[in-house]
Order: C-alpha cells, then sequence, then structure tokens
C-alpha cells in the first residue's frame, strides 16, 4: 500500500530531523572527555538516543504515548550524558505535541517536563537549570506557533471553500432556474393548444428543446471547469453581455415581450463583470416569468465613467416573499454585485411593476 504524497513529505522530514537529533546526540556520546566513562555507558547512550530520536517517526500518531517513551529515554540520558541537555533533546517531542494537540493537553506535558527541572541545580548549576528551562519553553513555543498557523490556514481554506460553494450553488441556480422556467412555460403552452393548435404546440416543444440544450451545454461547461486543474478555459465560454440578444430572445419566445437597450456597452468588459450582469438580467427575467405574471419587460444597459448600470424592470407584481426572507435568486444577485464592489436594489414600483436596478464598477473588477 502506497503512501499519499503528503504522507511521505511529513515521514522525510520526520525522518531527517530523527537523524539529526541522534547525529547530534553521537558525537556528544562518543566524544572524549564528554560521554560516559565506559563502554557500555556509551552504549547505552546510543540506545537511549536511538529510542528518544525514532519516536519523531511515529509521534503524529500517537503523540502522548510518543513522547512519554522519550521523556522515559530521557532520564537515562540524563543521568549517563547530561552534557546533552535536560533529558536528552525531549524538547523536540515536546514541540511536535504542541504542534498536534491543543494547548490544555500540551501545557501539561511542559509542566510534567518542567517541574523536574530544578535538579540541574544540583548537579549543574543555574546556567544550566536555565538552559532547560529555555530549551522546553522554546520547543513548546515553536510547535504552539505551529499549530495556530496551521489553524488559520485551515480556516481560509474553509473560507475559500464556503465561498466557492457558494458561487458554484449560485451559478447552478441560475442556469437551472432560467431554462426550467422556460421549459415549464413552454410546455404548458403545448398543452393548451395540442388538440386545437399542433404547430403552435410543436413550436412550443421546440423552444423546450432549445431551452435543454443550452442548459446542458451550460452545465457542460460549467462542470468542465470545476473538473479542470490546470486552469485552462472550458469548451465552452462562460456567458457574456454578447449573449444577451439571444437570452431575450429565448424569452421572447416564451410570449413575454422584452425591450432591451444598450449605451455606450462594448464587449470588452471584463469577464467577471459580463457575467455578472448576464447573470442578474437572467434572473430577473427568469422572475418575471415564473412569478409576477408580467405581460412586458424592459432591459437596459449603460456604460459610463467606469460603471455598468443596468436595469430591468417588468409590469407584474413583486416575487412572493419567503418567510425567511428575500427569495434565493435576488439575494444571488446582490451578492454578485457586492463581489464586484457594486450595488444592486429590487423592489416593487410606486406605479405597479418590479424593478431591479445594479451598478457594476468595472475598475474594481479589473
Amino acid at each position: 500500500m502506497t503512501c499519499p504524497p503528503r504522507t511521505r513529505v511529513l515521514l522525510l522530514i520526520d525522518g531527517g530531523l530523527a537523524a539529526a537529533l541522534l547525529g547530534i546526540a553521537l558525537t556528544v556520546a562518543l566524544t572524549p572527555g564528554a560521554g560516559p566513562d565506559t563502554a557500555t555507558g556509551t552504549a547505552a547512550v546510543v540506545g537511549l538516543a536511538a529510542v528518544q530520536a525514532s519516536c519523531l517517526l511515529w509521534i503524529r500518531r500517537r503523540p502522548g504515548y510518543a513522547l512519554a517513551v522519550a521523556a522515559l529515554a530521557g532520564i537515562g540520558l540524563e543521568a549517563l550524558a547530561p552534557q546533552l541537555g535536560w533529558l536528552g533533546f525531549v524538547a523536540a517531542p515536546l514541540a511536535y505535541v504542541a504542534r498536534l494537540r491543543p494547548p490544555r493537553l500540551s501545557l501539561v506535558a511542559l509542566g510534567l517536563l518542567l517541574a523536574p527541572t530544578p535538579w540541574k541545580l544540583a548537579t549543574g548549576g543555574w546556567r544550566d537549570l536555565l538552559f532547560a528551562v529555555t530549551a522546553l519553553g522554546f520547543g513548546w513555543a515553536v510547535g504552539e506557533l505551529q499549530r495556530g498557523h496551521a489553524h488559520r490556514r485551515r480556516d481560509r481554506q474553509r473560507q475559500v471553500l464556503s465561498r466557492e460553494r457558494d458561487r458554484i450553488s449560485r451559478e447552478l441556480h441560475d442556469v437551472v432556474a432560467h431554462h426550467v422556467a422556460v421549459i415549464a412555460v413552454q410546455a404548458a403552452a403545448a398543452e393548451d393548444v395540442f388538440d386545437q393548435h399542433p404547430e403552435q404546440a410543436r413550436a412550443a416543444l421546440g423552444s423546450i428543446n432549445v431551452a435543454a440544450r443550452a442548459a446542458l451545454t451550460e452545465l457542460r461547461a460549467m462542470l468542465h471547469a470545476l473538473a479542470t486543474d490546470d486552469g485552462s478555459d472550458p469548451d465552452g465560454p462562460q456567458p457574456g453581455l454578447a449573449q444577451l440578444d439571444a437570452l431575450v430572445d429565448a424569452v421572447r419566445a416564451v410570449g413575454l415581450p422584452v425591450t432591451m437597450s444598450r449605451d455606450g456597452v462594448a464587449d470588452e468588459l471584463p469577464g467577471g463583470v459580463q457575467l455578472s450582469a448576464y447573470r442578474i438580467v437572467q434572473e430577473s427575467l427568469t422572475n418575471a416569468l415564473r412569478h409576477s405574471h408580467a405581460t412586458r419587460a424592459e432591459v437596459s444597459l449603460r456604460y459610463d465613467e467606469g460603471m455598468l448600470r443596468l436595469e430591468v424592470v417588468n409590469d407584474g407584481a413583486a416575487p412572493p416573499r419567503r418567510p425567511g426572507g428575500e427569495g434565493r435568486g435576488i439575494v444571488g444577485m446582490r451578492e454578485r454585485a457586492r463581489l464586484l464592489g457594486g450595488t444592486l436594489e429590487a423592489a416593487p414600483l410606486p406605479a405597479g411593476g418590479f424593478r431591479v436596478r445594479a451598478r457594476l464598477p468595472v475598475a474594481v473588477a479589473r
């Protein structure tokens, strides 16, 4: 069974650190006059140092047990070769424990290792005591800093994933809601005229076919973009201002007259602005079809002074309010505008009808 790449990297890091600690211990133990005086003592130091260093190879799986083994080996090292430091190199396993466990546990381990350090006063003096306390404190601090950094990194990743899920949810809602609304309206129209006017029914079925194919095309493009890891563009480009005419034609084919006007709008606007503008118009027209029973709608776009202004007005009723507040479509449109640094207003008009008005700053999106 092969290890994941990240696991192999961690094993290499742990193995390298363990080898370094063992190398230092052997250097001290084999230096004349520094290690034990007897061959048996030297062999014992080498064995205990190897045991303590090897704890780093499995401490990620059992931090508490590994630290306990390292501390027990350190007791022997302290007795045979106090030159290695307090309990050998137990500060290294302590750093791992602080990295892997919360402070309520790692601080207990730190306290247990610090408790007998006054022994250094009897064997070495204040300098050795200060070195022992500093080494343990430094090891714990390094591990705690790494733990905090890892938690912040995970929090950022969760935020990124949450934003990405929201984005995907909005995209799926926009794609599915619009095309399914068109399909539902055309299916109802085909059913009403199927017997008396088969040609009209056939035209409605054709519109259903077009809407279904368009939905599948957009869904495939979105899924392809999600599955692409190398940053290449999907087969089908995301819709933009150039596709608004086709969108309006599809809504007209369903039976809702739509007029559209443009003023100073160019196709060179950033892709994010174009996609958001398209989705806002799409959602607004979809709401007019599904909820408001509108008889006409007007779409206007105007670009000047770095601001894309769009407005969608229909003469129908306002979309029904849900118990939890605004519907998902309006919330999604407002969020799209906010992410670009713009604003969106969606409200009934005093004289009747409903208006969606958005301001999308182009400079911010660039």
